[in-house]
């Protein structure tokens, strides 16, 4: 299929060519970049050296049978109708197809969605949870990067008997979760070495968690020293007392149909627990836990690498449902080697 990507300058796009540039089915149209086009992609991506692509204006005409939108929140839906409308399949890392009703979206993002008739349309792009919805979509809303992590993490819970309307959760962020603008909390001098909490009490991805999983939660985000990846820590508060088999075997029985998803749970080893560090460059969501019996309490660990099963990977991922591909080709990547 022919693929182009609008707004492909930023950490989204260039991973995202990364992966499009090898996958098997895949042929790219247009590359966007309205400040960049003209140039040659490798001057913003130099690990893109050798491709011998340019970025073009989104003014220019288009032949894609499927588009990804990487614009930042609030910009998608100045196009996503015009697009829409010529029957190319479409699949939005930005927000602005993530929330179902348009008055969510404004009390969430402070803007009034300029095509709210799309948000009922777009799928949700967790595979995991609506794989048949997006085998038949034009329309997929992917998911936020922290949100990711987090729903991956409580979606196989949802059924036990747990407190629903306390559920703790800390996230720890990679910096490349902020995108490429330039601010004082992102100059490196400012950053380094600092564990910096922001948004601590209405971060925007909750309300993708409580769309997806109809749990109630507390969420604050921490940025650390860390350029790739995400961590995320969960406090859940149990009814009835639990044993780890069953736990166990709730997340495994989630991942025997998800093969992006696995279970970690060692007793030996440094790596017992998910760690990003050792997912990134992979698709992979891992999820483990640990159970506190005698005060009914579970906590639950989650890592992904926020710019793959947050972002591009998951992207992919979703394109190749819609085409009826499996869903590993073209990101059958493992991760590095934890040095």
């Amino acid at each position: 299929m022919k693929v182009s990507i609008i707004g492909a300058s930023g950490y989204t796009g260039g991973e995202l060519l990364r992966l499009l540039v090898n996958h098997p089915e895949v042929t790219l149209d247009r590359i966007t970049s309205e400040s960049n086009a003209g140039s040659y992609v490798h001057m913003i991506h130099p690990n893109l050296r050798g491709f011998n692509i340019k970025f073009s204006s989104i003014k220019e005409s288009f032949d894609s049978d499927l588009v990804f939108f990487c614009l930042p929140h609030g910009v998608s839906m100045d196009y996503l109708r015009e697009f829409y409308d010529t029957g190319v399949k479409i699949i939005d890392l930005g927000a602005d197809l993530r929330l179902k009703d348009k008055d969510v979206y404004k009390s969430w993002y402070g803007l009034d969605h300029k095509c709210p008739e799309l948000l009922e349309q777009a799928v949700y792009g967790i595979p995991e949870i609506h794989r048949e919805e997006i085998k038949k979509t034009r329309l997929v809303a992917n998911p936020g990067c922290i949100a990711t992590s987090m729903i991956m993490a409580l979606y196989p819970l949802r059924h036990l008997s747990i407190d629903k309307e306390r559920i703790v959760i800390d996230s720890k962020i990679g910096s490349s979760a902020s995108g490429d603008s330039f601010s004082a909390s992102s100059h490196h001098p400012e950053r380094s070495r600092a564990i910096r909490c922001y948004s601590p009490i209405y971060h925007r991805h909750i309300a993708e968690v409580e769309q997806e999983t109809g749990f109630k939660v507390t969420m604050a985000p921490h940025a650390i020293e860390m350029v790739r990846g995400i961590f995320t820590t969960i406090y859940l508060f149990l009814n009835k007392p639990y044993d780890e088999k069953e736990i166990r075997g709730v997340y495994r029985e989630f991942s025997e149909n998800n093969k992006f998803f696995r279970v970690v749970k060692q007793k030996k080893g440094i790596y017992r627990h998910p760690d990003p560090k050792i997912l990134t460059g992979s698709n992979f969501c891992e999820v483990g836990f640990e159970l506190d019996r005698e005060n009914r309490r579970m906590i639950v660990f989650s890592a992904i690498d926020n710019l793959m099963k947050g972002a591009a990977g998951a992207a992919v991922q979703n394109m190749n449902i819609m085409y009826g591909l499996e869903e590993d080709t073209g990101l059958k990547y493992i991760g590095y080697h934890p040095i």
